[in-house]
């Protein structure tokens, strides 16, 4: 199979297309524009660059890729957006290029499921194996480890960072660190609400390794002492835990403060 471009469709000739790629009807590729092999874009996509998309990625309809940031500061830097392979953009997505203060570059992992008006804005990161519902959205600067679930309508504020295997619930705005492992609800804000112990066994974590996570959760955000308190529980159990080193060395490296 060769790569097919509708009659419709405008490619600047800067564009470097990969074998087997499918750009649909009023599709609009612009020049610094890589894309990988299989990759395909239903109608009405759009790709401006410089932009970087790995292999089998598939943009449903009406996204909008590597638009510049929307930055005040931004003065038309050479910045990026980089996008791995095997993730599925659904209708009206939109991802922004990174700023030159920020690290000039936006990126994506692999295996990613954004779903219909999900927002990732410049200089973020996200990992591998995420999920994102409807509408949700992602302030400048957030980084999302893998195994991330954004619910519909969540907002995350600029630089947080949501840990892997983080669930945040539909509606919930996050304005501090999400350690790996955590549920968030909506409240006036989100608030932790537990582990997220049932995508945690979907993915094959047993019952000793949730144990574990679970006393880590409960010196963290149910004891009642003093951040600095829940630290030193944390090390204790992380003697015996690598998931609760993974925890314990997300808190210690935030620069926001810790959601609590």
């Amino acid at each position: 199979m060769t790569t097919r471009v509708h009659p419709s469709a405008v490619v600047e000739a800067g564009a470097r297309l990969g074998d087997d790629v499918v750009v649909g009807p009023f599709c609009y590729i612009g020049d610094d524009v890589e894309v990988g092999d299989g990759t395909t874009f239903g109608a009405h996509c759009s790709v401006t660059g410089p932009t970087r998309i790995g292999r089998r990625n598939r943009f449903v309809g009406h996204c909008a890729v590597g638009g510049e940031p929307q930055d005040k500061k931004f003065a038309g830097e050479r910045v990026e957006l980089v996008i791995g392979d095997d993730n599925t953009f659904r209708e009206f997505v939109t991802l922004n290029r990174g700023t030159g203060s920020g690290g000039g570059v936006t990126r994506l992992g692999d295996r990613n499921w954004l779903l219909a008006y999900v927002h990732v804005a410049h200089d973020c990161v996200v990992g591998n194996d995420c999920v994102f519902s409807n509408n949700a959205t992602l302030a400048g600067h957030v980084t999302v480890g893998d195994h991330v679930i954004l619910s519909g309508f969540a907002g995350v504020h600029q630089f947080c960072r949501i840990g892997a295997h983080a669930f945040v619930g539909m509606g919930a705005f996050v304005n501090g660190d999400v350690p790996p492992f955590v549920m968030v609800a909506q409240e006036d804000y989100g608030r932790p609400r537990g582990i997220n112990a049932e995508g945690l066994k979907r993915r094959g974590f047993d019952a000793t390794r949730i144990a574990a996570i679970k006393r880590a959760y409960r010196a963290l955000y149910v004891a009642g002492g003093s951040l600095e308190d829940a630290r030193s529980k944390l090390a204790e159990i992380a003697g015996d835990s690598e998931d609760v080193r993974l925890l314990l060395d997300f808190v210690d490296s935030g620069e926001r403060p810790l959601l609590r």
